[in-house]
């Protein structure tokens, strides 16, 4: 059964079973006047085209990184291109830059359709992509240089972040003048992931930027410790969710009928899977936090909900690979559906295998270890990714009016892509168990078989070249496909603007009985919608974060604990300047093998006065919470100048700059003013005298090091790195042996 070109399903449609008609359908023999009107293809192909840059220069700066952590020497000794300062400008770049733009354009070209509308507005459609572009930019010119929060996929300082809610309102307007101005009553279920997606991402990205500016590039957390771990993975966990997930779902419901010419599988399969994912996934953040400080109730919520994220997960992979029922004679032909059945497995695969790792047992495993990056790349090389290549072969033909410049390279494409999954996933799923039974193994004699962190990193090397070798597979097929979409381009000619013709809306027609009557009445009120699917995302957020915050016993302050002094919260700073947290946490699990080796395990009551926490994601290097007074400041010295120094065979760069860089102090009194104001109990003397204070605690330090034959003045930036790493877990009495 043939499929008309701007009704991608059956939804839209007379029904197909019944022959009814569907709600927001003309009656028949109604007279209503056809219009005619032009889609915008110009936004689309700019978003296209941003699409492709951004995703070569992403997937360049990722295989950079990647080779850093078996060859330091990559970041050619530059400060401005470490591992810790270009890692989150590689997820920025392929999360918001690649990803996002890849959104927008999927969204522009399939909502027109929908709607039989032209976008509510040219000019909105212009801010939109040159603010998206600009606000990309920002973000270039500032993670290098170490204007950061730490906050993962939320670096960016609150400038920036007061432009992405600006872009996005222009955005959502523009959308919903769209919806508005419709020539079709029915709202298509991938505009149902479009509202969804506009509403959760602006509460997360608006509840977890919220910040204390202390000058125009530099801010505090609002939140420390506990809750600020809890806000920013129940806003990282579900940015997976309504970024990565939700718009492309509304993508592949639009995109894959079209290309396969076929309807959507199951209507009804697509209201229970919309509903259940929205609802269940706000809930699944924390386990991310499994074995933290987090408290356990709210890690059980995390792991109840994330088992059953499994069911709607897979309702949208299964309607989407049974789309494709009695077109599979296409899919052995046509590499654009081979992108797709990818994408769609790799979906699966991660949605799956989310679930699994926030079983506690297998979590204990994996925390910290390749096997995340592993999972977490097989969703985006793989969903992402090849569902993004897959739009882009299409659309780029069609819009030009013009065949694909090259099958041959669409083809080799595909097959270089997927082996550079598998070169990337399965080096890291090896390297992730390896790590994580090594940590965790005790000879007959009850000690640690490996009890120096770096004899495991060591054993991994080999996989971390081979992952190295997948990124750059990726790579070149991203390369490959913008020559194969550029010449393509330069043989066609964009239809600026595609003439389409429409009934204006017709008189509500309301057949009556069916069991979907209820949903089809939503479907026809945007609003509704829009306020439906907040509620349902609001329900699991407020259920997490109110108890949190305002019952105390969640978190058990500890009286020993105390705020940093001036010169810690300076070296607290470049800490978070250079990326540490990138491969060092800062949270001791309660696991005999964490124990023996890292000291006493961490207690929620120790971070009270962390803006932002520092908890961590991937050991790359080993914990840091115990830090403090474990070595001399003259090992910590020669440590961050040579490394291998201190730690033969050490993969962690050097850090001259530190000791010749001067300590800017001219914000110490800001600083404090500003953690004041949230919470952290700095008195009046304590803010005014902080440079004296600072200065004090920093001849002590330079004074220690000269007695151990280290000559550095006390205003350079090693000075205050130091006075923090010896700071860290001294707040409570160590577990004596």
């Amino acid at each position: 059964m043939n499929v008309s070109f701007n009704q991608p399903t059956a939804v839209t449609s007379p029904d197909r079973a019944t022959g009814s008609i569907a709600i927001g359908h003309q009656p028949p023999g109604g007279d209503t006047p056809v219009e005619r009107f032009a889609y915008d293809n110009r936004i689309v192909r700019d978003f296209g085209v941003a699409t492709i840059i951004w995703g070569i220069i992403g997937m360049l700066v990722g295989v950079i990184v990647a080779s850093q952590l078996f060859a330091p020497a990559a970041n050619l000794g530059n400060q401005y291109t470490t591992f810790g300062r270009i890692r989150p400008l590689h997820t920025n770049a392929v999360i918001f830059a690649f990803v996002g733009n890849a959104i927008f354009m999927g969204v522009y070209y399939s909502l027109q359709r929908l709607c039989k509308a032209r976008m509510f507005s040219d000019l909105l459609s212009k801010i939109h992509f040159w603010g998206w572009q600009l606000v990309i930019l920002s973000a270039v010119a500032t993670l290098p240089l170490g204007l950061t929060t730490s906050k993962e996929y939320a670096e960016l300082e609150w400038p920036i972040d007061i432009a992405i809610t600006l872009i996005w309102v222009v955005f959502g307007i523009n959308m919903f003048g769209t919806i508005i101005k419709r020539r079709e009553r029915h709202l298509y279920v991938a505009i149902w992931f479009y509202i969804a997606t506009f509403v959760t991402i602006a509460v997360l990205h608006i509840v977890n930027s919220m910040e204390m500016p202390v000058s125009f590039l530099k801010s505090y957390s609002m939140y420390a410790g506990v809750q600020d771990a809890l806000v920013q993975w129940w806003y990282g966990h579900n940015a997976v969710a309504f970024f990565l997930t939700t718009p492309y779902l509304g993508m592949m419901y639009y995109f894959l009928p079209k290309m396969a010419n076929r309807p959507v599988y199951s209507y009804r399969l697509s209201i229970l899977h919309f509903w259940a994912l929205i609802f269940i996934y706000i809930w699944a953040g924390p386990h991310h936090l499994l074995y933290s400080s987090l408290p356990d109730w709210a890690q059980s919520l995390g792991v109840v909900f994330s088992i059953m994220l499994i069911a709607p997960s897979w309702g949208g992979m299964i309607n989407g690979l049974l789309t494709l029922r009695g077109a599979w004679d296409k899919v052995r032909e046509d590499a654009i559906l081979k992108f797709m059945v990818v994408a769609l497995t790799c979906y699966g695969m991660a949605t799956f295998e989310g679930p699994m790792l926030s079983l506690k047992n297998v979590n204990g495993i994996a925390h910290f270890t390749d096997w995340i990056v592993a999972h977490v790349h097989v969703g985006a090389l793989g969903w992402n990714g090849f569902m993004t290549f897959a739009i882009l072969y299409w659309l780029i033909p069609r819009m030009f009016r013009t065949p694909l410049y090259s099958k041959k390279l669409l083809n080799f494409h595909f097959w270089i892509g997927t082996l550079g999954i598998l070169f990337y996933a399965v080096p890291m799923y090896i390297a992730g168990f390896t790590q994580g039974l090594m940590w965790k193994e005790f000879t007959k004699e009850s000690v640690l078989k490996y009890p120096t962190f770096l004899e495991t990193t060591l054993q991994i090397l080999p996989m971390h070249m081979m992952r190295a070798l997948g990124g750059t597979f990726y790579l070149l097929g991203a390369i490959l496909m913008g020559y194969n979409l550029f010449k393509t381009m330069d043989a066609g000619k964009l239809v600026a603007n595609e003439d389409a013709e429409a009934p204006a809306l017709p008189k509500l027609y309301t057949p009556t009985g069916g069991d979907t009557f209820w949903h089809r009445a939503l479907e026809r009120k945007p609003f509704p919608l829009l306020v439906g699917s907040l509620v349902v995302i609001l329900i699991g957020s407020l259920i997490e974060l109110i108890p949190t915050f305002m019952v105390k016993s969640n978190v058990p302050t500890i009286a020993s604990v105390q705020p940093y002094t001036a010169l810690e919260v300076q070296g607290r700073d470049i800490y978070i300047r250079e990326g540490c947290v990138n491969c060092h946490s800062q949270m001791v699990r309660p696991f005999r093998s964490e124990t023996e080796r890292y000291g006493e395990y961490s207690k929620a009551g120790e971070f009270v006065y962390d803006h932002p926490f520092l908890w961590g994601s991937k050991r790359t290097g080993p914990d840091l919470h115990r830090e403090g007074g474990k070595y001399p400041s003259s090992w910590h010295y020669h440590h961050m100048n040579e490394p291998t120094s201190m730690s033969p065979g050490s993969i962690m760069p050097s850090y001259p700059w530190l000791i010749t860089q001067k300590l800017d102090i001219s914000n110490t009194a800001d600083k404090l003013t500003a953690l004041k104001k949230i919470g952290v109990p700095y008195d009046d003397p304590t803010i005014s005298y902080a440079n004296e204070d600072l200065k004090k605690q920093a001849d002590g330090i330079s004074s220690q090091l000269a007695t151990e034959g280290i000559k550095v003045n006390s205003d350079r930036e090693i000075v205050a790195l130091i006075a923090y790493l010896q700071r860290l877990g001294t707040d409570i009495k160590k577990m004596e042996k």
